[in-house]
């Protein structure tokens, strides 16, 4: 007797489709399950037959055989303890076999024969959505979520009492409505609390507009976090597109709320300073997303920036050029969007003071100079924005903070709009200025011809790289479409050369704004 199942999984946030086929024979009663399966779909077994022993039908007491196919790709996960279960009963003659023919099962079941909510609905549900003509059977908890897909019949039955007798003919579960209209925003911490600072302000709603990574120091108490904590306050919102994406990155790893339909906040990762280079960029036996990823269209927020280890900081370089990770294993690669922007925040110094009027830094000139190398040349390089921060006068704290989040949003999304028009008609991949290629903005971006004239010399005199003179010029770019312009105006590079470090013996790792030289320049 033999029965076959489809269901699916998933490998990085695409699916595929997986057969799953049982064979009953005479023989001792035993099961063998084939097709590269991974420890926890091996459990499955056991699974399977204590849920169908606490359902009311007995496993087959015979030899069986379970085959995922294809067998020569590895099957991890809980998400196939549904489909066995069916075809096993297919397979026996409870279920017959004309009525599975048009589903895709999908769920993890518990002894007592619960059906329970399984990673990766989504990116199953875009995948089914694509092969049409095929009804996606998912846990109740899950069911939200694949609803997202407009077009796919979804059924979620609650138990494998429920399900075997709806394909044994019975009512079938009640089916799963579209979703709904996305739930509120939640609250953001806005930048009317922030006191003073009025100079980071700007730059961080340059860095927002652009999508431009952006490095803030100064000692404790400045307001570093405080200020990186309220950017996505002013972010705009996700398009439905961008809202997928993230809802498939934060499925697949799991970390969907049940009964979530789609994400509509963008994220706002901030690891811990301990965090591993597998956790931060991804990784594990079967690849799943590190926090660059779980970032995507949102922050990635590194609080205490030189305290992470300097092998761990470098894994950033690749995915802040290329806007995705790689992960290459033995049987495949894995691929996982990664285009996030970076705000971090650093101390001038181990104690914190250097530099700092009024406060005495313990630290020798040594410690400083092994302090600051823990931020590599190539990645503080890729940093678009470097910022000084002073501490907040006291004055300054009482008066309390002024625009509020609101406002600089409303700038924001119309700069953003701007850039998503201008790299729309050119039919260009990049939606913002921060993704662009330098080097169209060098020949397309509509530089002044003195604009141009003050960044060649800048360059010179800073001793700029090629990739930071052109992430000079995103910045002065991004900085004109929040100002409406069409050209990029002397004004805006001075501005953006601001955000320029300070060359400090071999390393580009002091973030202070060479102000005195984009003066002279002006």
């Amino acid at each position: 007797m033999l029965a076959a199942v489809r269901s699916a999984t998933v490998l990085g946030i695409e699916a595929y489709d997986v057969t799953v086929e049982v064979h009953v024979a005479q023989g001792l009663p035993r099961t063998y399950m084939v097709g590269l399966a991974a420890n926890a779909v091996r459990e499955s077994c056991e699974r399977v037959r204590a849920a169908l022993e606490n359902t009311g039908f007995p496993a087959p007491s015979r030899r069986v055989v379970i085959s995922l196919a294809p067998g020569d790709r590895r099957k991890d996960g809980t998400g196939f303890d549904l489909a066995i279960a069916v075809a096993m009963l297919t397979a026996v003659g409870v279920i017959p076999e004309e009525r599975v023919a048009r589903y895709i099962f999908l769920g993890e079941l518990g002894l007592d024969g619960a059906v329970r909510p399984v990673r990766g609905v989504l990116p199953v549900a875009r995948h089914a959505a694509r092969a049409g003509d095929v009804t996606l059977v998912v846990p109740r908890a899950n069911a939200a979520e694949a609803g997202v897909i407009e077009g796919l019949p979804v059924v979620a039955p609650p138990t494998l009492e429920s399900t075997i007798a709806w394909l044994c003919g019975g009512p079938a579960p009640p089916p799963v409505a579209a979703a709904a209209e996305p739930a509120p925003e939640p609250h953001l911490a806005d930048f009317a609390d922030v006191a003073g600072q009025d100079g980071a302000k700007r730059a961080l709603e340059i860095a927002a507009a652009g999508a431009h990574a952006c490095l803030l120091a100064g000692p404790p108490g400045a307001g570093k976090t405080m200020l990186a904590r309220r950017i996505p306050g002013i972010l705009p919102r996700m398009s439905e597109e961008e809202a997928l994406e993230v809802t498939a990155i934060h499925s697949v790893a799991g970390l969907l709320a049940d009964g979530t339909a789609l994400a509509t906040a963008r994220p706002f990762r901030a690891p811990h300073h301990t965090v591993s280079s597998a956790g931060l960029i991804g990784g594990g036996g079967n690849p799943r997303p590190g926090e660059v990823s779980l970032a995507h269209h949102g922050v990635l927020f590194l609080d205490e920036l030189l305290e992470f280890p300097r092998h761990v900081l470098d894994v950033l370089r690749q995915p802040m050029e290329d806007g995705r990770v790689v992960i290459a294993r033995a049987a495949a690669s894995v691929a996982f969007p990664a285009r996030f922007t970076l705000v971090a925040a650093m101390n001038p110094c181990p104690c914190g003071h250097a530099g700092v009027p009024g406060r005495e830094c313990r630290c020798n000139e040594s410690e400083v100079q092994r302090y600051r190398a823990r931020l590599s040349g190539p990645l503080a390089d890729r940093i678009d924005m470097h910022l000084s921060l002073a501490p907040v006068a006291r004055e300054e704290l009482a008066r309390g903070g002024t625009e509020r989040s609101a406002a600089i949003r409303e700038r924001v999304e119309r700069a953003r709009e701007r850039q998503a028009r201008r790299y729309a008609a050119l039919r260009l991949p990049a939606r913002v200025n921060g993704h662009a290629s330098g080097r169209w903005i060098e020949v397309h971006g509509r530089l002044h011809a003195e604009a141009r004239r003050l960044a060649h010399r800048a360059a010179d005199q800073l001793l700029l790289s090629a990739r930071a003179y052109h992430r000079v010029l995103k910045v002065a770019r991004t900085i004109a479409d929040l100002e409406g312009s069409d050209a990029v105006a002397p004004a805006h590079v001075a501005e953006a050369l601001r955000f320029r470090p300070v060359l400090d013996e071999g390393t580009r790792a002091v973030p202070e704004p060479p102000i005195e030289a984009a003066s002279a320049a002006e």
